[in-house]
């Protein structure tokens, strides 16, 4: 029985150096991210090492199979090589997500999930951007070297000349039911403990400050929790059919009794220009449009990266999935977005994106969204400027924008997602230097696209097309981190500029101080253009008197209502903010206004269950 439990400390040894570790890259993630966290508490910690305990509980269950199964082949060298060399690989290849996330976060503004590392297209960006990745945060790599090899050294062996003797059938039952004990010790870790539901990513609120809940979970528990999780979505039942209908309907007609402006439409998708960005001197072109404009001054992103803006913008469907709408099951739904609609009205459809195609599964949702047209890097025929990452360089497909809608048909409805102010953030060298001044390589970029859609508009001001277009131009998300405190807020990490510029219509300028969000662009231009419809759309018109906002990340929605920011998450609404005066959502007014907490979770979750409803019955289309 000696040797027997000298397998069950040496897994005991093992696990909890593993524990360490994940200590050790909390810490790592907490203070290579400082300006996006609010401070590390005890309450932080504890509920970090529950859900450290969860995942790598989950994860060793194999191990400690291994390690203790009754026998005397296991104390064999040969064996307990074999059994370090894969416990110290599977346990690494799960520490490496978590340095990953290191830097990950800081653009999405979550912990990966599964989906969002196996979504389809991911091969091509991982095999360009890693490169890149690995030059500008060398020091992750290097840090995550070190403890790769402090991780092997450390990693204790069995010890050698253990006298093995012949078992009895009292040792096997023995050992057997200290291995049935170890492994539901185990599950019961892994699943957080002796509550009825096994903890899940969104009780990360529980333990600190909401925006401390990415450093209170981990990457490998994020994954563990995702792997099976094939829809994203849970069935809620808040209200039954006539009482969900009353409280919230998706369904908006548009009815004018003006005739349908055949306006050409141009919508114009800029890679993390987020709200950070305006106005603080390096987009003086944008800057200078906004003056011309009709500018949304709240205005908010539906999600938190790239892939979810684009369903948002053009299809009116919010991102409220940890996955993303175009990566999920549900890519396939029936959607009757902008593309259809348009092409019903007579208008030549398009759309354009820079990278190599297949990049996030644009090329595939452009089909699905009914685009006539699709136009990526594969496509693009000027001359050579290619960025070396991702695709060709902003100002020249900009160009190459210009002419092609030039040689379309009119009216057109196009669209184009920009990506040079996208990691690694390149730019090419004819224009550094001459740029304004920034501190940072994303504000340099930014800088450049802003210089780049400049130079489109000195093209497009020259076509025959340009007076009797409207452009829409709208960020796909916030940049990885604003200078001010308040871009560090969950109000503050979705505000981004959005507005509508027509030349030909001097009247429709000023800025909008109403609550406005990524959903809201397709009924808006619809109304503006008086095109009679009838469709699902999770947003408003710019024309409508409500003035909600709703968003969601890992677990938690947020919804906008006038001057008021309601967090809800568990089925519960955990905290109440007048965010117009309470710019830090320092002040929880939860208590203080429960009638008001009381009218809007009720209409946030009859927002919840109609999405979820339609979403996983394919009903996004009428």
């Amino acid at each position: 029985m000696n040797n027997y439990k000298k397998c069950i400390t040496l897994f005991l040894k093992r696990f909890l150096l593993v524990v360490a570790i994940y200590q050790l890259s909390r810490l790592l993630f907490y203070f290579l991210n400082l300006n996006l966290f609010d401070s590390f508490t005890t309450q932080t910690f504890l509920g970090g090492l529950l859900f450290d305990f969860t995942a790598i509980s989950y994860l060793n269950i194999p191990f400690i199979i291994a390690h203790i199964v009754p026998g005397n082949f296991k104390y064999s060298t040969r064996y307990q090589l074999m059994l370090k060399i894969s416990f110290y690989c599977v346990n690494l290849m799960f520490i490496a997500t978590n340095f990953i996330d290191i830097i990950y976060y800081r653009f999405t503004g979550r912990r990966s999930t599964y989906k969002m590392i196996t979504a389809k297209g991911m091969e091509h960006e991982v095999l360009g951007l890693i490169p890149s990745f690995l030059r500008e945060f060398w020091y992750i790599g290097i840090i995550f070297l070190i403890i790769s090899v402090l991780f092997w050294k450390l990693l204790p062996d069995l010890s050698k000349n253990l006298l093995t003797k012949h078992l009895t059938k009292s040792d096997y039952f023995i050992k057997f039911t200290a291995l049935i004990i170890s492994i539901t010790i185990l599950l019961i870790m892994g699943r957080g403990g002796f509550q009825k539901k096994s903890i899940k990513i969104v009780d990360g609120i529980k333990y600190g400050a909401l925006s401390n809940t990415a450093l209170v979970l981990n990457t490998p528990f994020t994954i563990l929790k995702t792997i099976a999780k094939k829809d994203d979505i849970d069935n809620v039942n808040y209200y039954n059919a006539k009482e969900l209908k009353s409280i919230y309907n998706p369904v908006i007609s548009l009815q004018s009794d003006k005739p349908p402006t055949k306006k050409n439409v141009v919508i114009l998708i800029l890679e993390s220009f987020g709200n950070e960005n305006i106005e603080r001197g390096q987009t003086p072109f944008l800057d200078s449009l906004i003056t011309k404009s009709y500018y949304f001054k709240n205005a908010f992103a539906n999600g938190k990266v790239s892939i979810d803006a684009v369903p948002s913008l053009l299809s009116s469907i919010p991102s409220l999935m940890n996955n993303s709408f175009i990566s999920s099951s549900f890519s396939l739904n029936k959607i009757n977005g902008l593309p259809k609609i348009f092409k019903k009205e007579g208008y030549n459809t398009s759309f354009f994106h820079g990278a190599f195609n297949g990049s996030q599964n644009f090329d595939q949702y452009a089909k699905i969204a009914g685009f006539e047209h699709y136009f990526g890097k594969n496509q693009y025929d000027g001359k050579a400027a290619f960025d070396g990452t991702w695709g060709i360089f902003d100002e020249e497909f900009l160009q190459f924008y210009a002419t092609k809608l030039t040689s379309f048909k009119q009216p057109f409805f196009s669209s184009l997602f920009t990506i040079s102010s996208h990691n690694p953030y390149t730019i090419p060298e004819k224009s550094k230097g001459k740029l304004p001044k920034v501190t940072t390589t994303i504000q340099e970029s930014i800088a450049y696209t802003d210089f780049a859609l400049r130079e489109f508009f000195k093209t497009a001001k020259k076509q025959n097309w340009y007076n009797n277009t409207l452009f829409v131009i709208s960020a796909d998300h916030t940049s990885s981190g604003g200078d001010l405190d308040i871009d560090k807020t969950n109000i503050g990490k979705f505000r981004i500029p959005i507005l509508f510029f027509d030349p030909s219509n001097p009247e429709f300028t000023g800025a909008n101080e109403k609550n406005f969000q990524q959903i809201d662009v397709m009924p808006s231009i619809l109304d503006y253009l008086n095109i009679k419809t009838e469709m699902v759309s999770f947003g408003k018109s710019y024309k409508s008197p409500e003035n909600f906002v709703v968003y969601y990340l890992q677990g938690t929605y947020h919804y906008i209502q006038d001057d008021y920011y309601l967090v809800f998450a568990n089925n519960q609404t955990i905290g109440l903010y007048n965010w117009k005066k309470d710019l830090l959502l320092k002040n929880n007014l939860m208590q203080q206004d429960k009638s008001r907490v009381r009218e809007y979770e009720k209409f946030l979750k009859a927002y919840i269950q109609s999405f979820n409803e339609r979403t996983t019955n394919n009903k996004l289309a009428l």
